[in-house]
């Protein structure tokens, strides 16, 4: 059966995950358990604004600084800045950075307290999403202001033509006037020139700039039969290549294929590289309908990125799953209900979402805490990691404008923490663990208001659980 070829999700800002710029981390700086917000700017160069939540009271000074991961700037740090600490929250620090050129950074974080130092790093991918214009009122102040002082220099050669040579009370001949305004004019189209080669040069800075604004990878995705080829096309974004990248908790794409609109199904899978810059997925049984692709991959330099599609699909009989790659269900999103904390999984077992009373806002840094029960209501003992990590959660919004997959430690990929130095590439090569806790947390925060769907996923008994829940956002 033919299927009908994707197309390409165009006219969302895309920035690694989509439409969700800030970075978010948990994590050590040796015995101090930190999770650091790093909201990174719109332009580079542009200030980044580092938020520092320590979990314990025994922090007394928290120093950041901005390095390259990669390049000699990474070895050459330069002196770090003081963290405001916050007078009514004595554990939350705040400070600026800038990051100076596009590409892949680190916030190192330096804290000193009760038990000694501790430093972790925090990988940054700074980008420039736009061209900022000029605010409106400060147009309508400049803007007379520069006619004002365009006239002034031609009145004020004009006056000095006439009546520079002028005995004090002596009025000017004709000639002096005539003089006068020949000079007034040609320092008027002298002015109007230099004006107007002025506005062509910033015009061409702008377009120069342009090239620098971050362009997302476009994914064109085939289908054959019950396979998805999946082909990677660079716009031709600087100097971004398609060919250097790096596994990422074991796989080099991580594939999130979401039925729509109802998002009532979920996929994550990991297909496999093929050829240049090409992968191909086995398709699992699916129904017939239009799907959303999001496929997240990792540079060699630890930049992230996220290429997205739609898809229209007929039924498709497929291959079961197997190994990494998983599924999961939920409710229509139409039907929603904001409030539900409980996801009924397989053999009675259930996911509870920790969430507190409070409204959820959006721009707040939060740890979404679910639990694993079995069905005696009790917490589950038989958890394993699922690639390396307690859990993988997914926070999309039904628009497609925001997706983000999550880790325990953030939204931050292990393969550039591994370039920065602060995990150890070999400690999560075990596909299983006994003794994992019941609970898994996601540091995150909304980027902006409204509703969102989250699939929720760890690993038990060899399965792979899958929960659902929906939330909504206010500013």
């Amino acid at each position: 059966m033919r299927l009908v070829a994707a197309t390409a999700i165009c006219a969302i800002p895309l920035f690694a995950h989509v439409g969700s710029p800030d970075v978010f981390f948990e994590g050590e700086a040796g015995p101090y358990r930190l999770l650091v917000t790093v909201r990174t700017p719109q332009v580079i160069p542009g200030v980044a604004e580092v938020e520092i939540r320590s979990a314990s009271p025994d922090v007394r000074q928290v120093r950041i600084v901005p390095l390259p991961i990669t390049g000699p700037g990474a070895k050459f740090a330069p002196v770090p800045d003081l963290a405001r600490r916050s007078e009514r929250d004595l554990q939350f620090y705040t400070g600026s950075l800038w990051l100076m050129s596009t590409g892949s950074w680190q916030v190192r974080v330096a804290v000193d307290g009760t038990r000694g130092p501790g430093t972790v790093s925090v990988p940054v991918p700074a980008l420039s999403t736009r061209i900022l214009g000029m605010q409106g009122v400060l147009e309508a102040i400049l803007i007379p202001l520069a006619l004002l002082l365009a006239g002034g220099l031609v009145s004020i050669v004009g006056a000095g033509t006439r009546e520079a040579q002028l005995e004090p009370g002596v009025e000017p001949d004709g000639a002096r006037v005539r003089r006068a305004r020949t000079a007034m004019a040609v320092t008027a189209l002298v002015v109007a020139g230099a004006m107007w080669l002025g506005a062509e040069w910033w015009n061409l800075e702008a377009g120069d700039y342009q090239r620098n604004v971050y362009q997302p990878l476009r994914l064109q995705a085939t289908p054959n039969g019950d396979r998805l080829v999946l082909h990677l096309e660079d716009p031709g974004w600087l100097n971004r290549q398609t060919d250097d990248l790096v596994p990422d908790h074991y796989h080099l794409m991580h594939l999130y294929v979401i039925h729509l609109p109802a998002m009532d199904q979920v996929w994550h899978l990991h297909p496999q590289l093929t050829a240049a810059a090409t992968f191909t997925q086995v398709l699992p049984p699916m129904p017939a309908g239009r799907y959303a692709l999001y496929g997240d991959i990792v540079h060699a330099s630890g930049f992230p990125d996220t290429a997205t599609a739609e898809i229209e699909l007929p039924a498709v009989a497929g291959q079961p799953l197997e190994g990494d790659d998983s599924t999961g269900r939920g409710p229509p999103v139409a039907g929603a209900d904001t409030n539900r904390s409980v996801a009924v999984l397989a053999d009675g077992y259930r996911m509870v979402w920790e969430r507190g009373p409070s409204a959820l806002h959006a721009r707040q840094p939060y740890e979404f805490r679910f639990l694993l029960e079995n069905p005696a209501g009790r917490p589950a003992s038989d958890l394993e990691l699922y690639m390396g990590m307690q859990g993988h959660a997914a926070f999309v919004s039904p628009d497609g404008r925001v997706f983000a997959h999550v880790h325990p430690s953030g939204t931050v990929p292990m393969a550039a923490l591994i370039l920065v130095g602060d995990t150890d590439p070999h400690a999560g090569h075990m596909t299983s663990s006994t003794g994992l806790p019941a609970q898994v947390s996601f540091p995150y925060g909304f980027p902006k208001p409204g509703s969102y769907r989250l699939f929720v996923q760890v690993k038990r008994g060899g399965h792979i659980e899958t929960g659902t829940f929906d939330a909504r956002v206010e500013n």
